[in-house]
């Protein structure tokens, strides 16, 4: 009779783990303050509230809502005088916007590879990616863990380059007790649904750097000068302000963030240790410099050689089928179709050709390698914790069933 629950077993669990997002009357104090206001969008003081505890959540003094990640890396662009033609350094192993908002300002995303430890972009490709072109780098803080800040922000000073973090997956994460975005010369955050702290979509583009801010908050705001009239639009812009709902929720969400980050730390740090004690899947190296690791994910492993030659993909089928969520993740962006388009409508971009892309790191992790696990699976119990760890090793006890 078969054991594993790929083959008609029974699960580890069939409980769900913690719901996402988590939300209590609070969100409904405050979104009702925004109902009976009657002032839902521009000129209400949510946004304004939720701009500034932001900011100063992660050591910012400028913050900029928008209405989602993208459009803050593509604003930040711009503010920061990215212009068309311009390379900007990206990592091969990100969500696909981390690329599209260069390709939206008309600059050429240029893919470097990651670093095998910790799948954040690698500083030696960086480095090696640099032509007189070179105008900007986004390092992306994957998962909640930030990219080498202190290597990357050297490279950018000896060639004069623009950094924004991309800081989407990173909430409150720090680097030797800098908070993420506020390292480079601007950070952006995204609040879509399945962030650390969410309003459904959102953004906010932070910045110490007040030329940038005013930019910013032109670009968002129809091409408006701060100070100026309704009716005068000196700057390019576009409306893309975020509403006094949506601030609202986010509010809210804020006061349970550091109790939430703490938790899913504690819970990190378990499931890590117990991981290396079965062997084959092992958590991703957290550098001892990232003081704070928001987890927006947690990211293993995956040695086929420990697991009798089977592949990732089969081991996804079973993980999942006892009763654990997880995903094998992202595709390489420079293999993504919409490369193709960007070329075939004329963007900067189409003078380079993305198929002889090579990013060894980041093909490995995607196609043999990385497993991932959502961060409301951290907000859990140690029990939820320890059923993961059983199903693992249940797997690996009876992979014969699987060979």
């Amino acid at each position: 009779m078969s054991k594993l629950a790929i083959n008609g077993g029974k699960p580890v669990r069939t409980n769900p783990f913690p719901k996402w997002p988590v939300f209590d009357q609070r969100e409904e104090e405050l979104l009702n303050e925004v109902l009976e206001s009657g002032v839902w969008g521009i000129g209400g003081n949510k946004v304004k509230e939720f701009e500034k505890k932001s900011a100063n959540f992660h050591d910012a003094e400028f913050g900029i809502s928008v209405v989602n990640g993208t459009v803050a890396l593509g604003i930040s662009l711009l503010s920061a005088g990215i212009r068309p033609g311009d390379e900007v350094i990206v990592p091969a192993y990100t969500f696909m916007a981390t690329a599209s908002s260069v390709l939206l300002v008309n600059s050429v995303p240029i893919f470097v590879d990651i670093d095998p430890d910790t799948y954040c972009i690698d500083p030696q490709e960086i480095e090696k990616a640099i032509t007189e072109r070179t105008k900007a780098i986004i390092p992306v803080h994957l998962a909640g863990h930030l990219a080498d800040m202190d290597r990357i922000m050297k490279i950018a000073g000896e060639n004069n380059l623009i950094i924004i973090e991309d800081a989407c997956q990173a909430h409150f994460s720090e680097w030797n007790g800098r908070k993420a975005g506020s390292i480079g010369d601007l950070g952006c955050f995204s609040f879509q649904s399945s962030k650390n702290i969410t309003s459904g979509e959102g953004g906010i583009i932070v910045t110490n750097n007040k030329e940038f801010a005013d930019k910013c908050w032109s670009y968002h705001n129809c091409g408006r000068r701060i100070g100026g009239a309704w009716y005068e639009h000196p700057y390019m812009g576009w409306n893309l302000r975020m509403t006094e709902f949506q601030a609202a929720i986010l509010l809210a969400q804020l006061e349970r963030a550091e109790s939430q980050t703490k938790k899913r730390n504690e819970n990190a740090k378990y499931l890590a240790e117990k991981l290396m004690e079965i062997g084959g899947i092992d958590p991703l190296v957290r550098d001892t410099r990232v003081t704070v690791h928001s987890y927006h994910l947690f990211i293993m492993k995956y040695n086929k050689e420990k697991f009798a030659g089977i592949e990732k993909s089969k081991f996804l089928e079973a993980l999942n089928a006892e009763g654990i969520p997880c995903a094998r993740g992202y595709v390489p962006i420079h293999k993504e179709g919409y490369l193709d388009k960007a070329r075939e409508y004329g963007y900067a971009s189409g003078r380079i050709d993305y198929s002889k892309v090579v990013c060894p790191v980041t093909e490995k992790a995607s196609d043999e390698e990385a497993i991932w696990l959502t961060q409301n699976i951290l907000l859990g119990t140690k029990k939820d914790i320890d059923s993961i760890v059983e199903a693992i090793k249940k797997i690996k006890d009876n992979i014969d069933e699987i060979k």
